[in-house]
């Protein structure tokens, strides 16, 4: 044997096996960085192109060549094109018998068409298997390779096709959730065109909100001295009034995001068992805590920034010259030094800076990459045990600002209480409650529940029920 006909390899290692070659029709923007990745994760590419020899620059170490010969070469085709030319399609249906055809596609609007893109596909091409998914990644997202973790859907009526391109999938380092039939493809479709839907109930409450106390406090303040004392003090409404309101709603929202859970709590002792599920209210009040938690979050920094700009304020260093000039001029008698005074000051400050360090610290656990980090155990003390001190500081915060402002008549303008007044009494709800469930023989209820519920569930429903937990 010639020695220039011996194939040699490393020891102990055997003959590196020939990658899989897939196919994409489209050579537009998110074809070519599908392709891009594809061959990054050791795919052999093709495209499939009405012009392969115009069809702009593809990523290097891919082919392009027609349509019906790229469809001969690779089993596995993703179809990078939108439903307005899917018509081709049909021209070359018989090198397409057998194939798995990946359909991207999404619409600019639901309901557009009568049926789902890849029900349409699957009509036009009978003898392919149609698998729907991957429509949620975007070039963007494939060309920075920001594809680790990221949950992608899958659905069409063939087993064996989504198996193949689950596999594909999971080697990019994707995380595949199977939505079953092709039937599905209409809701997969209409992922994309969802905008913020967990932030909607949350961001409708705290704007709800915040007009409801910016209108309540622009009349007890503004108008109330206008009308009153003939002051106008209007100036005040873009600082004062706005940092009235940011704390009061994020007082508020953050009371929220615990509210839920007491209820359920108590839903729970109510019941005597853990089988019946929530009301849809209460489950999906609970599902969106988190968002509740970060808008709440987003107007406590407001609130802190609004706190810092308030010496440099042309009416407050107004106010404070002029009463210098006053004593000086008018030699009247310099204030008196109150420690009570300086007690509640400086008891005020020190609560609203621990408040809002817990509040950051919750924010950041709440972040994937920061509680991926985190024990289940560890995650549920920072959200529940420090999440209820929170709470709890921030009322005192709020307690100590009124001080004995409480007692005051003129507090009172019109017969109303003041907003701060208000905004205390949903999280002082809260905690009364969350004390009621700590105490020994609510406790020992809940803690009998538990363990009836946890001996009676069968060993997937626990696994399960803790998957969805985390």
């Amino acid at each position: 044997m010639k020695p220039e006909s011996v194939t040699l390899h490393p020891l102990g290692t055997a003959p590196a096996s020939v990658p899989e070659l897939l196919c994409i029709f489209g050579t537009g923007d998110l074809g070519r960085s599908l392709g891009l990745r594809l061959l990054q994760s050791g795919y052999r590419v093709v495209y499939g192109s009405r012009r392969p020899d115009s069809c702009g620059p593809l990523p290097q170490g891919a082919q392009v060549m027609s349509h019906a010969a790229a469809a001969q070469t690779a089993s596995l085709i993703f179809i990078c094109v939108h439903r307005e030319h899917y018509e081709f399609l049909e021209t070359i249906a018989q090198h397409l018998e057998g194939k798995v055809l990946v359909d991207l596609s999404n619409n600019l609007k639901k309901n557009i068409y009568p049926e789902a893109n890849a029900a349409y596909l699957q009509r036009l091409v009978p003898g392919a298997a149609v698998v729907k998914g991957l429509n949620t990644l975007s070039a963007w997202a494939l060309q920075n390779g920001l594809l680790a973790g990221k949950q992608v859907y899958l659905c069409g009526n063939s087993a064996e096709a989504k198996q193949a391109v689950a596999e594909m999938s999971t080697k990019l380092g994707l995380t595949v959730l199977d939505r079953g039939s092709l039937s599905a493809a209409r809701e997969l479709e209409d992922f994309p065109l969802r905008l913020f839907p967990e932030w909607r109930l949350p961001l409708r409450v705290a704007f709800g909100l915040m007009a409801f106390f910016f209108f309540y406090l622009l009349i007890r303040d503004v108008i109330y001295a206008y009308v009153e004392q003939r002051k106008d003090i209007s100036y005040r409404i873009m600082v004062s009034l706005a940092n009235k309101v940011f704390p009061i709603v994020s007082l508020i929202m953050l009371s929220l995001c615990y509210l839920p859970g007491v209820i359920a709590a108590f839903l729970q002792l109510y019941r005597g068992t853990k089988y019946r599920r929530f009301p849809d209210w209460l489950d999906r009040w609970m599902l969106c805590r988190k968002q509740m938690g970060l808008v709440a979050l987003g107007l406590a920094f407001l609130h802190a920034i609004y706190t810092f700009i308030i010496p440099i304020r042309y009416a407050v260093r107004h106010k404070l010259i002029s009463r210098v000039v006053d004593e000086i001029d008018n030699k009247t008698t310099p204030f008196d030094f109150d420690k009570t005074e300086a007690w509640g000051t400086d008891s005020f400050y020190v609560l609203g800076i621990l408040g809002f360090f817990l509040y950051v610290l919750l924010g950041l656990t709440s972040l994937p990459s920061v509680g991926g980090t985190l024990s289940w155990r560890e995650f549920s003390f920072i959200q529940s045990k420090l999440g209820h001190l929170t709470l709890g500081i921030c009322t005192a915060h709020g307690y100590i600002y009124g001080w004995n402002k409480f007692l005051r008549p003129t507090t009172y303008k019109w017969c109303t209480p003041p907003g701060y007044m208000l905004c205390l009494i949903v999280p002082s709800v809260v905690l009364v409650l969350k004390v009621l469930l700590l105490l020994p023989c609510v406790d020992r209820t809940l803690t009998r529940i538990r363990q009836g519920w946890e001996r009676t569930q069968p060993r997937e429903e626990k696994f399960m029920n803790k998957s969805t937990n985390l």
